[in-house]
């Protein structure tokens, strides 16, 4: 047969075998049989067109059938992944894809994957094993393509001024469904996402040091500030019990007289969005619509002259920590060490609570002196594998989802999993405090924790996180924050413990962090926003 006839039949094909997810997502918003032909009419149409339009480009009679092939494959894990997950193949999404590690790449291959695709894959491979191609001259060729690709997009055309009724409402609506159609949304976020990522212009990185100084409490003889700044990873507010949640996840941090605010929300619902986010000196509103990129609070505090370390137990800090002192939780550990807390090359979050004194002494002793800013990014209740984040001494409630198919799982047995992983980072956190108090003879010694993003655990038909904002349920974006600080370091920074915890209902962002982590550092910088300092109502006159 022909190229165009053969790209025509695989569109058929993926039309019917690789849309579920969109045709299910259809069904759910639509009210009835009658709404499901008004509004899978025109979306039909779209798909078709644009599907036609995608593949037009390689209807070729040479070399194309591995392309193809691809296609399909492509095809068939976006739909796995989109029905298994309830994902959407945004842009956003397939940026997280291309920042994960292979740790959390082997969370997700799974028998159920290899089934999934080659129910998929089966036809197609047998097909394209057998076809044979009609040769005929280059430009015969080329202009049959101008022809396939001229009328997919008159499809379009026409299927936009026929249904723009029912279909400019639903996709305003329904944003998500755009990114539901299969291969034209992976393929098109796949390229808007590796060319933001290598192929967009060189940012100019602007300066937000200029400015950046010690504040008052460094005057004289005073002894250094110690502060850990911890970022979780996947944590839900509503599943902390220091936030009211029935069962006792947070155990340990009730018995440290922590402060957990309850009405903090994230920058983004993926650590790829809201890492550099919630560093940032812009605002989220603002970082989203930047045209260069910003030296952020790591990059002040250190011009201020303090020594700052980013420790990290996850896929990297997503150039956040580009500028100062970084390692990974797996460094200087010892083969027993790595052994007992890093089976299979993937650490337990107290691995980074090893040998801190040590990596601390490493630091220029000149900051060192004055005071040190610890970043812990944990690995936390990273999803789907979330039974693998505790410890069996952790697992307070069974039975668990002991599966990466979260859809296998009853309801409750994923709950429990992802429970026993918070109580594992409350252990941590507990821990850190500790280690923080045991060095409060010698330092002025703080810890802030805060989330970068919420989970979905099967909420509306979702899991895991990383819907595009705008959709995205509370779930993914109301994170915990948690506070412990030292009775010296609050008096040094006039902090009042009772106005503290007066505020602890008070609406907070990750807008807010910038300038709060600055506040507790004591450093001073002309990016700092009294209006956004969640500490600046209880700093009394000293």
């Amino acid at each position: 047969m022909s190229a165009q006839r053969a790209v025509l039949l695989l569109a058929l094909y993926l039309l019917l075998a690789a849309n579920w997810p969109l045709w299910l997502g259809l069904a759910r918003i639509a009210q009835g049989p009658g709404d499901v032909f008004s509004l899978g009419a025109p979306l039909l149409g779209l798909l078709a067109s644009a599907t036609v339009a995608v593949l037009g480009l390689t209807a070729w009679p040479r070399g194309m059938r591995w392309i193809w092939w691809l296609l399909a494959l492509i095809a068939a894990l976006a739909q796995y992944y989109m029905l298994t997950y309830r994902v959407v193949m945004d842009p956003g999404m397939l940026a997280n894809v291309m920042q994960t590690d292979v740790r959390e790449a082997r969370d997700l291959l799974t028998a159920r994957l290899l089934l999934s695709v080659l129910l998929v894959m089966a036809l197609p491979t047998w097909w394209l094993a057998r076809l044979q191609i009609l040769p005929a001259p280059w430009w015969r060729q080329l202009l049959r393509n101008a022809g396939l690709i001229a009328l997919a997009l008159a499809l379009a055309g026409a299927t936009i001024a026929l249904g723009s009724r029912s279909l400019a409402p639903l996709m305003r609506n329904h944003t998500e469904l755009r990114y539901l159609m299969n291969p034209a949304a992976p393929l098109f976020s796949t390229a808007m996402a590796v060319h933001d990522q290598w192929f967009s212009r060189p940012r100019t990185l602007v300066k937000m040091t200029d400015g950046a100084a010690l504040g008052a409490s460094y005057a004289g003889d005073r002894r250094p500030l110690l502060l850990a700044l911890v970022v979780g990873e996947t944590a839900r507010a509503d599943h902390f019990s220091l936030n009211g949640y029935a069962r006792a996840t947070n155990p340990e941090l009730a018995r440290r007289d922590v402060l957990s605010w309850r009405g903090v929300f994230s920058c983004g619902t993926s650590t790829a969005a809201s890492l550099p986010c919630m560093f940032s000196p812009l605002g989220r509103d603002a970082f989203l619509s930047r045209g260069e990129d910003y030296e952020n609070l790591l990059d002040v505090v250190q011009a201020a002259g303090l020594a700052v370390l980013w420790l990290d137990n996850q896929s990297g800090c997503k150039d956040v920590c580009d500028r100062v002192h970084h390692a990974d939780a797996i460094d200087g550990l010892n083969p027993q060490q790595r052994q007992e807390l890093c089976p299979g090359g993937e650490c337990s979050d107290e691995a980074m609570l090893i040998g801190l004194d040590a990596r601390i002494a490493a630091l220029p002793e000149a900051e060192r002196a004055r005071g040190v800013l610890l970043v812990l990014h944990q690995m936390g209740s990273h999803g789907p594998a979330y039974y693998k984040r505790s410890t069996p001494a952790q697992k307070k409630f069974e039975p668990e989802c002991r599966t990466e198919v979260l859809s296998e799982c009853g309801q409750q047995a994923l709950i429990n999993a992802y429970d026993n992983s918070i109580v594992a980072t409350d252990a941590f956190l507990a821990g850190a405090v500790d280690w923080l108090r045991q060095r409060s003879a010698e330092s002025d010694t703080g810890l802030l924790y805060v989330s970068d993003h919420g989970e979905s655990l099967g909420e509306y038909g979702l899991y895991l996180h990383g819907m595009p904002y705008a959709v995205a349920p509370d779930v993914q974006k109301h994170v915990p924050m948690v506070g412990w600080f030292s009775a010296p370091l609050q008096k040094r920074l006039g902090l009042s413990d009772a106005c503290l915890r007066r505020g602890l209902d008070a609406p907070l962002t990750h807008d807010n962090l910038y300038p709060s982590v600055l506040t507790l550092v004591d450093v001073r910088s002309p990016s700092y926003k009294p209006a956004l300092d969640m500490f600046a109502p209880c700093r009394q006159a000293r």
